[in-house]
């Protein structure tokens, strides 16, 4: 048997000195079941005088659930809160049952005693689950538990104590970006007695300087240099006298990620280039011609149509013009030499 079940094994065999009851009778509702079954349900399917009998033997039988084989593996005579819930469910659901049925008589004693029978080995799976799963779920460290303790249905703090080293880890991050430490694991949550964290900067000659303290689990730095590598320590304190749990983080600060930066397409263009600079060759996109539309080679022919239409109107009318202009002058000229040669 492992250290971690000594204690409890001292004390259920402890237990055994008082009054044992079984762990799913320290359920409030598990008992009020049980009284309204008595009160209410025997008196109308159950002869009177079996009444005190088969109450004694029923809540025997709900007591005899902490007659279970002790191991480390299956059942310490301890619970947590989860498993006595669904425990009690599955009882009160089985009870309900049977008292739907409208069972009286010795049917109803039969049913009843054989269904506690099957309630108790389920009992005994959940609890054997719970050892084995939610029972100190801590590998490392110290968790302060909360248990219920079926010999006297009280609830306690069980100390899970471990390797208070939870181990070390390797972080690497990039100078100008954020370093994240992250102290939390997860049984944290579900432990009890803890305070707060606390991150140290360790130092070569193993000095230590407080980076920050509270109940935020995640150290973040903004923006790293090359002087924040190193050693950092995180404690989780506790009620105790030690600490629940211990954590090294070894930070190690990479260069700068290096960035392509594209320029817009858009923020210069080939005339805009200043003077004095040489201008990139850029690729020129090339304008697929577009075929112009029916309605559009329509109207440009008919405008087409017009246009020599005035044309020509107007070349006639000029050499209509001239045409007349040319006969007076011939006339004029003829009078002119007719006159000159009477002259003579």
């Amino acid at each position: 048997m492992g250290p971690r079940g000594l204690p409890l094994l001292v004390a259920t065999l402890a237990g055994c000195l008082f009054p044992a009851r079984g762990c799913v009778i320290c359920d409030p509702k598990v008992r009020e079941a049980l009284n309204s079954l008595e009160m209410d349900y025997l008196p109308g399917h159950l002869e009177a005088n079996h009444h005190k009998k088969v109450m004694e033997k029923i809540k025997q039988a709900v007591e005899d659930f902490k007659d279970l084989p002790i191991g480390e593996d299956s059942y310490m005579g301890v619970v947590d809160e989860a498993t006595l819930e669904k425990s009690s469910w599955s009882l009160l659901k089985d009870m309900k049952r049977i008292t739907d049925s409208d069972a009286k008589g010795e049917l109803f004693v039969k049913e009843m005693l054989w269904m506690l029978h099957l309630a108790k080995n389920t009992f005994a799976s959940y609890a054997a689950q719970f050892q084995k799963e939610a029972f100190c779920p801590n590998k490392c460290g110290l968790m302060l538990q909360p248990l219920i303790w079926c010999s006297t249905c009280q609830k306690q703090v069980h100390a899970c104590l471990k390797s208070k080293n939870c181990g070390e880890r390797e972080v690497k991050v990039h100078q100008m970006e954020d370093m994240i430490l992250d102290c939390e694991l997860n049984w944290h949550k579900i432990s009890q007695g803890l305070t707060d964290y606390s991150f140290y900067r360790v130092w070569k000659n193993h000095s230590e300087t407080l980076v920050s303290k509270g109940k935020e689990p995640i150290l973040t730095k903004t923006m790293v240099r090359p002087k924040d590598a190193g050693t950092y320590r995180c404690e989780l304190g506790s009620i105790k006298s030690s600490p629940a749990t211990i954590i090294y983080f070894h930070v190690t600060v990479l260069p700068k990620r290096i960035q392509e930066e594209i320029p817009s397409p858009n923020t210069e263009t080939q005339d805009e280039t200043a003077q004095g600079e040489v201008a990139l060759d850029r690729p020129h996109s090339t304008v697929e011609p577009q075929t112009p539309k029916p309605e559009q080679v329509l109207k440009r022919r008919l405008f087409g149509v017009l246009i020599w239409g005035l044309v020509v109107v107007t070349a006639g009318v000029l050499s209509a013009i001239l045409f007349s202009r040319s006969g007076k002058v011939v006339d004029f000229l003829k009078s002119r030499f007719s006159t000159g040669s009477r002259t003579v």
